[in-house]
Order: structure tokens, then sequence, then C-alpha cells
């Protein structure tokens, strides 16, 4: 089969799949209307952030650093830009390159020794967490005093690693995750990579929703600064709240 029959063959196929048909007029149309608007994200808050960050790490002598979601699954990991750490830890639920330790962020704690880490960070991992309120405790439990948390995520995001997709957090969300009750500071947290919400259905509560801002990122950079307070305790594991495990 030759490749223009086998195109024709595909828009053929569309042509005769109603919803194949709406998705393909809706992708066109979306990508009509927001070219114009589309911005360089290399100078995004989102992404300058995570700039500060590794500015900051690189001002450490030699720290120990935790990468949490670990596993390589994009061939673009992180670990290359930390060239000053002592040690550096690639943690994950599921082994595969990149991947050091195998465990569950929920349990942290009972991987490694308390105040190990001078640095932890993870990026695109907090909505996949059971429970990201535990998970901050563990982190805590964790990490040296006046240590480094960095942690990257989305406010609006199409579902993806299903079905261990659970939250979408804003920056309103770290305030209550990340706190002197918590046993953190907040240095910085920012939305950003903009998007806009286009709704597909008529109804007069979503109008005007389109011109609202959104944005597809949040990041936070955050300094340990006590352990946590001890009356913060949720003393259940991931098996007793979901089913499954994370999707490889």
């Amino acid at each position: 089969m030759t490749k223009l029959s086998s195109v024709r063959d595909k828009i053929g196929a569309i042509a005769h799949n109603p919803q194949s048909l709406a998705r393909l007029l809706r992708r066109l149309y979306l990508r009509l209307v927001t070219t114009p608007f589309r911005q360089d994200s290399t100078e995004d808050p989102y992404y300058q952030l995570f700039q500060t960050f590794l500015t900051m790490v690189r001002d450490r002598p030699q720290p120990n650093v935790l990468e949490l979601g670990a596993r390589n699954v994009t061939n673009n990991s992180p670990r290359k830009l930390f060239t000053n750490a002592a040690q550096y830890v690639g943690f994950d639920i599921h082994a595969g390159e990149g991947v050091d330790v195998v465990g569950d962020i929920h349990q942290l704690s009972t991987y490694f020794p308390a105040n190990t880490f001078d640095v932890v960070y993870c990026i695109s991992v907090f909505e996949h967490l059971a429970m990201p309120w535990k998970a901050i405790l563990e982190i805590n439990r964790v990490m040296k005093d006046g240590g480094l948390l960095f942690i990257s995520t989305h406010p609006t995001f199409p579902k993806h690693e299903l079905p261990w997709d659970f939250w979408r957090f804003s920056e309103a969300a770290f305030g209550v995750l990340l706190n002197p009750v918590t046993g953190f500071e907040l240095i910085g947290c920012v939305e950003g990579l903009p998007c806009s919400i286009v709704p597909l259905v008529r109804d007069r509560w979503m109008k005007g929703m389109s011109v609202e801002p959104a944005n597809l990122g949040v990041a936070v950079l955050a300094k340990k600064i006590a352990n946590s307070d001890p009356r913060l305790c949720w003393d259940v594991t991931t098996a007793e709240v979901t089913t499954g495990i994370y999707p490889t």
C-alpha cells in the first residue's frame, strides 16, 4: 500500500466516524484559533522557578539529593543537572532507568533514615499520589533542617497515567501543604504554562470560561524549617485507600 493510499484510507475512516470527525475538526479549529496567542515557554515562571531551585542547589557544597518519581520515561532525566551532588538517589514506585530505590512515596521514611537529604524534588508526580498530605509528612522526615524541596505539578491538565491520576493543584493548595505546621517555609510558588479551557457544551455557567486565565503548571520551592507537628498523622497505607498500582 502506498503512503498516499494509506492517508486516503485514514481520511475515509475518519469521515465515516462522527466522533473521530468531530475530534479532528475541533483540533483543527483550536490550532487555528490559538496559534497567534502561543508564547515561548523559555521565560515562563513555571520553568524559571526550577532554574532558581537549581541555582540554590548548586550553591550548596555536595548536597545529598533525592528525586521522587525518577524513572526515566521521557529520555530527558534531570539527574545530569545536579553535578555537585555528593549522593543522588532516584526513587520510584517501579524499577527502571534512573531508579536506585523502588518504593512508595507514602512510606518514604521506611526506606531512608531521618535527616538524610539536603534536597528533595519531584516533577509531575503529586497529581498521582493518593495521599499528597501524607507524602509531605514523609518527605519532611527524610529531609535535613534547612533542606530544599521543589515540587511541580498541574492546576489544569488532561487525565493521564490512569487510573492513578487523582489531583489538580492551585498555588493556594501549597499554602496548606507547606507551612510551619507541616515544617516548611514557602520560598516561591507560581503558576505558569498558560492555556484556555474551552467548554464543548452549552451551559450558562460556563459562558466566557474560554477567556478566563488558566495554567497547565504550578511549581513550588520550599525550605524545611522544622519537623512536622506530631499532631499530623495519617497512619493509612496506599492499599487501604486505592486498588491496583501506578501503571507501568
